[in-house]
């Protein structure tokens, strides 16, 4: 696990992760840079106190690297996984209670390198949460999502995140058929919110961990 201020020396992706640490500093939220997953998994488990509730959304970041499984086994959590509800209601009672959990846990689907998270969803649940309720929102981010810009960050939680997420919903949209985003105002939208997070208003809300490693889309 390295801290922000004790990145690794010679790790090839250090040096852009320490700028983007920089400037997530400057719009008042944490960062720290972990060059492996299992070194991630460490760190965010190290943020989370005992006896906290913790949830997430749909993030294939956090499933890859197995990290609902990693703070189950922990045995000191309060684990709100809509995953293993009963039914589609259930699920949906689930997001809903996200707002009241005291850690959100959160991938991204880009991030520019002067520290502006960008997200889309089709439900819109996952962004909520983000904006505002639960208490503390921890991002798990794979050092493929970043981009110069925020203007190439949006390209690519458009026109790469969108159409590969699409794949894994029974949904009909252009982007699922041909794997290109068409701008779409089709019922199932993948990309219906568009958010931008650019300044945490309560300092010590967010956390960033940056990793060197491409994960999710």
């Amino acid at each position: 696990m390295m801290e922000k201020d004790a990145l690794p020396q010679g790790e090839p992706k250090a040096p852009l992760a320490e700028k983007i640490i920089r400037n997530l500093k400057r719009r008042h939220i944490e960062a720290f840079y972990c060059p492996t997953s299992s070194q991630a998994l460490e760190k965010v488990s190290s943020l989370i106190a005992d006896g906290s509730s913790v949830t997430w959304g749909g993030s294939m970041t956090l499933r890859d690297m197995g990290v609902p499984g990693y703070l189950r086994e922990r045995g000191t959590l309060e684990i709100w996984d809509r995953d293993l509800a009963g039914s589609p209601e259930e699920a949906e009672a689930l997001c809903r209670r996200a707002f009241a959990a005291d850690v959100y846990l959160s991938g991204a689907n880009a991030l520019s390198e002067d520290g502006v998270i960008v997200n889309i969803d089709g439900n819109g649940n996952r962004v909520a949460a983000i904006t505002w309720g639960p208490k503390k929102v921890i991002f798990i981010i794979g050092m493929n999502k970043v981009e110069p810009t925020v203007e190439a960050a949006l390209v690519r939680a458009r026109g790469v995140a969108a159409p590969l997420n699409a794949q894994r919903f029974d949904i009909q949209t252009p982007c699922k058929q041909d794997g290109h985003c068409h701008n779409c105002n089709a019922p199932d939208s993948i990309c219906s919110c568009v958010h931008f997070l650019r300044n945490s208003r309560r300092p010590g809300r967010y956390t960033v961990i940056l990793v060197g490693e491409d994960l999710g889309y």
